[in-house]
């Protein structure tokens, strides 16, 4: 990377521009564009993600700040907060989304050599979602309840390198077992659920595809026990079943024997039950599997930082999505160049030196070399947190 470019323009040279380039042609993205192509509306989007931008009018007034190293940074002109709100309106939030599928695919093939637990050699993924709440008079098109607004996202979370590797933004209507009808089961991967996606005729589908689940059990499961295998209950292990349902309709949807793990917390004492396909691995493996689930939520809270109502850039389907698609495109992004460059500090201590550190000419590895990743984490002890892993 060039020492002679400003932190920002490095960032921005990770990226495949000429893959960008083919999708905003492929949308017409840039169709009678003068002054304020594509490439200059996801910069300017980027870096406000990077910087904490709370609004456009803070985007336009930060980078006026600095007219002469705009050209530096990318934009041809000043970023006016009106021509930015017309872009984030008009331009195909698709071509956003598709650009940080492309990412993301290559994230994940970086992280491919990673392993979850020692023991498994199986990709994991995290499958949840999170509802985004907004204000029904500013987001009339998010319908959720009679007077609330809001979106839902939901994330497959490949757990080798936390990145994404399935995102769908829905009304917040949908429920979250009706992604399952949008994956595509890979044979041999590891799907680990909450309980809220407990539907039988689809995990049967999984199981037919040769992949594995590991999903939090209801209360109200009707099913008897086949067969106990021994547990050592010091490492928190209650009980590791064989069992068969006994329901009319789930012992139809899920014929086959299933396991059950039951695995009390020493920690706070409560009893979970696990249900799972996965007949070798160790129960407490199966335990550890669920508890790694806990990744997509420190995702989904990074996402909700970024994105709390105050700091969405307009009010339309196609701005909120422009803005979360650009928004996961940068943490990939920023998870890329951490890969590459071999830095150890977590992903939340590497966007806390960017966004005070954009302006700076010097490389990446200098910039982390020079600073002590002592820092203190803001969010409360009782919050979660996505890069603090």
């Amino acid at each position: 990377m060039n020492a002679g470019k400003m932190l920002f323009s490095q960032l921005m040279d990770c990226l495949p521009w000429s893959t960008f380039a083919r999708i905003v042609a492929r949308y017409h993205g840039d169709h009678s564009v003068q002054t304020f192509p594509c490439t200059e509306q996801y910069r300017a989007m980027a870096f406000a993600q990077l910087t904490y931008r709370e609004s456009l009018r803070d985007i336009e007034a930060c980078l006026s700040a600095q007219p002469a190293k705009l050209w530096h940074l990318g934009f041809g002109r000043p970023v006016r907060r009106s021509t930015l709100a017309d872009a984030n309106e008009v331009r195909d939030w698709r071509i956003y989304a598709e650009f940080a599928q492309r990412l993301i695919a290559q994230a994940r093939r970086l992280y491919i050599g990673e392993s979850l637990l020692e023991e498994l050699d199986n990709t994991v993924y995290a499958l949840d979602s999170t509802t985004i709440d907004l204000c029904l008079s500013l987001f009339p098109w998010a319908h959720f309840r009679p007077t609330k607004a809001a979106v839902k996202m939901h994330t497959l979370l490949d757990l080798r390198g936390n990145i994404s590797s399935f995102i769908h933004i829905s009304d917040g209507k949908l429920h979250d077992v009706h992604a399952l009808d949008m994956l595509v089961p890979e044979a041999g991967a590891i799907y680990v659920m909450d309980r809220g996606y407990v539907d039988f005729a689809r995990l049967y589908g999984l199981h037919q595809a040769g992949a594995f689940f590991v999903i939090r059990a209801k209360s109200n499961l009707d099913a008897h026990r086949v067969y106990s295998a021994v547990t050592d209950r010091t490492t928190g292990v209650i009980a590791d079943q064989t069992i068969a349902l006994d329901g009319r309709y789930t012992r139809k949807d899920y014929p086959d024997h299933l396991r059950r793990v039951r695995f009390r917390d020493p920690e706070t004492k409560k009893t979970l039950v696990f249900l799972t396909n996965q007949t070798t691995l160790p129960a407490l493996t199966i335990c550890d599997l669920y508890k790694s689930r806990r990744q997509v939520e420190l995702f989904f809270k990074w996402i909700k930082q970024h994105l709390r109502i105050k700091k969405f850039y307009g009010t339309s389907e196609n701005a909120v999505k422009t803005q979360i698609w650009i928004a996961v495109s940068v943490y990939v992004l920023v998870a890329i160049i951490k890969k590459r460059l071999g830095l150890e500090a977590s992903l939340y201590t590497l966007l806390q030196i960017l966004s005070i550190t954009l302006f700076e000419k010097m490389p990446i590895q200098q910039v982390f070399s020079r600073i002590e990743y002592n820092f203190v984490d803001p969010v409360s002890d009782n919050q979660l947190n996505l890069f603090m892993f």
